[in-house]
């Protein structure tokens, strides 16, 4: 066999003299490849804690520079609130969708909403009077006369404002009128009366008559007067088909007795005041009655009919102001003389958007007084953009607070009263040192790209630090705990060596949970878990590589008797161990006031090989009483041991020279889960109630887990209390609408597929949450408006033809519309031969079944877009590319207006749609779904298409969040459960811990049932995290059982005494941490990150101080290291029970500097030598001299 290494090839801070060969008393044996693995690990932490505590300056002052380097990452940080981009799954079919939209139309939609709700004050009321109606008057006019002055401009509605459609006129003094003209799109109840042109700021002039504005235009009536003057026969049609009459002046006035209101009002001369809900019945129009019709749905809320289908009543009204987009804006003013000095961009229009908003917002809530019937809540997307930026702020106060609260405590609890053996500026610098760790964490994601979001701002420091601090606790407590004898070099060693695995587990497990979070494809969640991730890493490197030094420098500081905190100044109080030995007690026994004795014995191991086992053989002893008022006391002090100093020193073994503490002061954790929990938790009936507790608890937490709902509203986000959130309570209650879209893309002939695309819209048109236009009204469609207004000049050629007004040769005598038809009906689509003036008569613009000629579609597309802009805006169509421009000049005798140029094979087109009565999460993926069997149908028959619009952007996550929750739960508990299994190598274990994890997994769930929060993307994440951050109450707890001996209580024991303090301590830190969250002006922080992340806290805390042991008690796994009796003169044997108390028989033979066996055993194997160990050659029966007593250590000091 081999022999020991020289004492030079020894590590010097790890070098014990060797040891002698003892009588054997003792034998434990265990299998051989988990104690080899297990003693390997923790003797490279051995090794490990020895450097660092060799080289603490150098440790700390490194890893302080890297840790502040990477800090200063932070100043690149991007924080990211666009919703897109938050929410949308990354790489999803929406996702891909809206890659493909973006890149044919571009970044921003058409326009911006800008939002007015009144309501009454008391709630029920109807809302459908005059007075009602004239306050939203008051309100919304003094919302549309907004001005802000912005480089040197002043920008009102009527310049950013959205139009839709303004049509190109050839007369330049009619086109510049219209340009002043033409209204802004605004959807309001007011436009079914008069009073709606008041909110329409535009005005012109012509000689000889007032300034002409929209509350005195009469289209009608100002075309005649202009008929002799000009040639306005295409204008005029073109208002004939939008259906434009006499605009607003045609329409009731709510106070007929205003002077302004002009004769033409139906009530002018009665002077009575309209029926509101007569005339909201049906909705209103714009100034176009044909293009710009607004649905009852849109205008009013809470509404209410007789049996007749008519309106009565109704509780809600609802004004929207549309507004250009940046870009949009950008385009309209550039080159324009109002902005050629201020070096007009893209930027500053979305200032000047952004400024106006706010400004409107403003002034229409404070539009009406506060004694009014009405209340106003006014809503913009700027407003939404500055909740979510707000949202996103790191809120300092709340940071600082709950690091303040993190170091009081983490000083507080690690305070003594003797000053020399105080720990209280190591917790300060372990808080300090995790917060920096955080920092140095959040930097390095910066640098990597990754972007912030709220999550990361309002959560992840609170988050991260209290899981940084619990295993800064169990190294503190564990460097205290140290067992007796270690030399002072070999301390932080020693310290690694007992806790570093449970530290590493923890933190591994940690990081899996997070990175397995990172699997839901929620793009701001993802963000958040993999910062999470990282920060837990770093904070994993500050405690196993910094931290140590902190405690090595502090063990400095110990050992030179300073005080805490104050460490220039000396300890009145200098703790000093008084040895009591054998011969100090005589015959007697161990007094009672004595917890126990600890001493340090020589032992021998080696490998059998013919039993594959490990043999640890030590001297006898006797003389070893307990005290008797320790329930458990003839377990602890049996000379089995345990394969680990899990007990430590305990408080009573010390007897202070310069000073006394108070008895209260020796309470600790330890010594209540030791002589108070444990014996109460171990009992039999006490087993029972906690397993029938948990049992009970599993159970009502799977019903609860049915009452859990998908979903997540803005409500949700927006702080209560504040009018943001008022106004979006009133919109989901009143105005659940949404405007989408159903996108054809390209790949097909459109030409040739017109009945596919007119049975995809039917399709979608019959979803039960599409709100339909009325009967009479033709679907607002580009396809269907095409296909009208070609039936309707070919109406017009018929009779231009029938008239004679047409001929072959001719059409200049025809009307407007009978000479586009002509022109669209000698195309032949052939670019050899274009004109075929023979189809005049044998080929119609549309056939019987209502389709467009393949060789006349895309022809057609052309003359359509140019000469009916109304219906193409109105159509929503968002063509791409886009047709070419193309101008009708029916007087025109060179022939060249008679070439056509055809549009190009579309690759974007839209149909427009309402959805509505979407309330609940569940309402928005039944539409989704059947959204997408729709496209779904159309794709078979070769047609492309997809919905868009932000239900499926925002909601269509919900279609299998529950599976993707459900898969990374499960896939988490398994990498849990082989991360366990090869740490502790026991896969019994590693399933109980499994076990226990689904338990609070299930439970948390559930919880959230009870307490009404919905299931989405956040809540997944921390249930996910959940299984790892509850590895930090189970594993230190399992490691401690694992690695005792005796029975299942006794190990169950020991495994409470050594972790019950430091879990404790982690949970309260980590509540403390997230305490600050509870003052969040958030809701949703409150509800959805405080409330869960608590209950996660607390269930942890039940689950391993309580149930775990419990389960450990009943099936908890063997220990590694067993005790065998091995035959020999000399077996320990119970002695005869003497006056009630328990002790063992003493041996005749037992040196006297020996007062009983330390816990703490040591096994070498051989081969291969471990790191910081040596090999002592095996015997059969060596033995016991006294003259070996001059060693106090172990060979090797891989503990179990």
């Amino acid at each position: 066999m081999a022999r020991p290494p020289p004492l030079e090839e020894l590590p010097r801070c790890c070098h014990t003299p060797p040891i002698r060969s003892v009588a054997p008393q003792i034998l434990a044996g265990s299998l051989k490849a988990p104690l080899w693995l297990r003693a390997y690990f923790q003797g490279l932490l051995f090794s490990l804690g020895c450097r660092i505590q060799r080289h603490c300056g150098k440790v700390l002052f490194l890893g302080l520079l890297a840790f502040g380097a990477l800090t200063l990452g932070l100043r690149v940080a991007v924080i990211e609130t666009d919703l897109e981009q938050l929410w949308v799954e990354v790489g999803s079919r929406v996702s891909q969708e809206l890659h493909y939209t973006k890149e044919k139309l571009g970044e921003e939609a058409a326009y911006t909403s800008q939002m007015l709700i009144q309501t009454a004050r008391q709630e029920g009321e109807n809302i459908l009077t005059p007075e009602a109606l004239g306050l939203h008057l008051q309100a919304a006019l003094t919302a549309s006369k907004v001005q802000v002055s912005l480089y040197g401009k002043s920008w009102d509605l009527n310049k950013i404002c959205y139009k839709s459609g303004v049509p190109l006129i050839e007369n330049g003094m009619i086109e510049r009128m219209i340009e002043k003209l033409f209204p802004c799109v605004i959807l309001t109840p007011l436009d079914c009366f008069w009073e709606g042109a008041k909110l329409q700021g535009g005005s012109a002039y012509l000689p000889g008559r007032p300034d002409i504005q929209w509350t005195n235009l009469d289209p009608e009536q100002l075309l005649e007067e202009l008929g002799p003057f000009a040639s306005l026969e295409g204008f005029r049609e073109l208002l004939d088909k939008a259906q434009v009459g006499q605009a607003y002046v045609g329409r009731p006035c709510l106070d007929p007795t205003d002077t302004h209101c002009p004769p033409s009002a139906p009530n002018h001369l009665s002077r009575q005041a309209p029926n509101v809900a007569q005339e909201l019945n049906g909705g209103c129009h714009g100034f176009s009655h044909k293009f710009m019709h607004w649905q009852e749905e849109l205008l009013l809320g809470g509404m209410a009919r007789d049996v007749q289908g008519q309106l009565l009543r109704a509780e809600a009204l609802q004004s929207t102001f549309l507004l250009m987009s940046p870009r949009q804006l950008y385009e309209h003013f550039r080159g324009d003389y109002q902005t050629h000095d201020i070096g007009w961009s893209e930027e500053q229009a979305s200032t000047v958007l952004q400024a106006w908003q706010r400004r409107f917002v403003q002034l229409a809530q404070e539009a009406l007084p506060e004694n009014a019937s009405q209340q106003i809540h006014a809503f913009s997307s700027a407003t939404l953009d500055d909740i979510l930026h707000t949202f996103s702020e790191v809120s300092a106060a709340r940071v600082v607070g709950g690091y303040l609260l993190m170091l009081a405590y983490a000083c507080v609890t690690m305070l003594r009263w003797d000053c020399a053996q105080s720990q209280g500026a190591v917790g300060l610098a372990g808080v300090l040192l995790v917060a920096l760790a955080v920092a140095s964490g959040l930097g390095l994601c910066a640098l990597l790209g990754i972007t912030f979001n709220a999550a990361t701002t309002q959560v992840l420091p609170f988050l991260a630090l209290g899981i940084g601090v619990d295993d800064i606790f169990l190294l503190a407590h564990a460097f205290t705990e140290a067992p007796p004898g270690t030399p002072l070099q070999e301390r932080m060693g020693e310290c690694l060596q007992r806790t570093g695995t449970s530290v590493a587990l923890t933190s591994i497990n940690n990081m899996v949970a997070f990175f397995m979070a990172a699997l839901v494809p929620i793009p701001a969640l993802r963000a958040f878990s993999l910062q999470a991730a990282i920060v837990v890493g770093c904070s994993f490197v500050a405690v196993m590589l910094v931290f140590p030094a902190v405690l090595s420098l502090d063990l400095r500081r110990r050992h030179c008797q300073r005080l805490d905190v104050l460490c220039c100044f000396s300890s009145p109080c200098s703790a000093r161990m008084i040895q009591i030995l054998p011969q100090d007690l005589g015959e007697r026994t161990v007094p009672v006031g004595i917890a126990h004795l600890t001493t340090t014995v020589q032992a021998f191991t080696h490998c059998e090989a013919s039993s594959q086992h490990v043999v640890t053989i030590l001297p006898p002893q006797d003389h070893l009483v307990p005290p008797p008022s320790d329930p458990l006391s003839s377990e602890l002090f049996s000379p089995g041991g345990s394969t680990r100093d899990l007990l430590g020193q305990e408080e009573g073994t010390r007897q202070k020279a310069a000073c006394k503490s108070l008895p209260c002061a020796r309470w600790n954790l330890a010594h209540f889960a030791r002589y108070q929990f444990a014996p109460l938790l171990l009992q039999s009936q006490a087993k029972a109630m906690v397993l029938v507790f948990f049992g009970a608890l599993l159970g009502l937490s799977l019903y609860g887990t049915t009452l859990v709902q998908d979903g997540l509203s803005l409500t949700d986000v927006v702080p209560r209390g504040t009018k943001e959130h008022a106004f979006l309570s009133a919109q989901l209650r009143y105005f659940s609408l949404y405007e989408v879209a159903l996108v054809t893309q390209g790949g097909f002939d459109y030409a040739h597929s017109q009945r596919a695309l007119f049975d995809l819209h039917q399709r979608f048109s019959s979803l039960k949450a599409v709100l339909l236009p009325p009967a009479t009204q033709a679907p607002r469609t580009w396809l269907h408006y095409y296909r009208n207004w070609l039936q309707g000049i070919q109406t017009a050629f018929d009779q231009d033809w029938a008239a004679g007004r047409i001929t072959r040769h001719s059409y200049r005598n025809g009307s407007e519309d009978g000479a586009l038809a002509y022109k669209l009906l000698i195309q032949t689509g052939n670019a050899q031969e274009p004109l075929d003036f023979s189809q005049l008569t044998t080929r119609r613009l549309v056939d019987e079944e209502g389709l467009i000629p393949p060789e006349f579609f895309y022809v057609g597309l052309t003359v359509w877009v140019s000469s009916d802009p109304l219906g193409l805006a109105a159509s929503q169509a968002n063509f791409y590319p886009p047709p070419p421009e193309w101008l009708h000049d029916k007087y025109d005798t060179t022939g060249e207006n008679l070439h056509i140029p055809a549009a190009q094979p579309l690759e974007f087109a839209q149909f427009p749609f309402l959805l509505h009565g979407l309330q609940k999460t569940a309402d928005f993926v039944e539409a989704i779904e059947g959204a997408r069997a729709a496209c779904v149908e159309a794709g078979q028959a070769g047609v492309h298409a997809y919905p868009s619009g932000s239900p499926f952007l925002f909601w269509e996550q919900y279609l299998g969040l529950r599976r993707c929750f459900l898969l990374a739960v499960c896939v988490l508990l398994v990498c849990t459960f082989l991360v366990c299994a090869l740490l502790l190598l026991n896969p019994w274990m590693a399933g109980l811990i499994v076990l226990v994890l689904a338990m609070m997994t299930v439970e948390l769930f559930g919880i959230m049932g009870f307490l009404g929060i919905k299931l989405s993307a956040i809540p997944v994440v921390i249930l996910v995290a959940s299984v790892g951050i509850g590895v930090e109450f189970t594993v230190h707890v399992a490691l401690g059982f694992l690695t005792t001996q005796g029975s299942r209580d006794l190990r169950a024991t020991r495994a409470l005494e050594r972790t019950f303090a430091p879990v404790t301590d982690g949970a309260i830190s980590t509540l403390l941490g997230l305490l600050m969250l509870a003052g969040s002006n958030f809701d949703f922080i409150v509800r959805y990150f405080f409330l869960v992340l608590t209950v996660l806290t607390l269930l942890g805390l039940l689950h391993g101080l309580m149930l775990l042991p419990v389960l450990l008690s009943i099936l908890g796994p063997p220990p590694e290291v067993v005790q065998m009796y091995k035959e020999g003169p000399r077996v320990l044997g119970l002695a005869t029970p003497q006056g009630g108390r328990l002790g063992w028989g003493a041996s005749p033979t037992l040196h006297q500097n020996f007062a009983r066996v330390t816990t703490s055993m040591t096994v070498a194997l051989h081969p291969p030598p471990l790191p910081g160990a040596y090999i002592h050659p095996a015997s059969d029966e060596p033995t016991w001299s006294p003259a070996d007593s001059g060693s106090s250590n172990f060979g090797s000091r891989a503990n179990h």
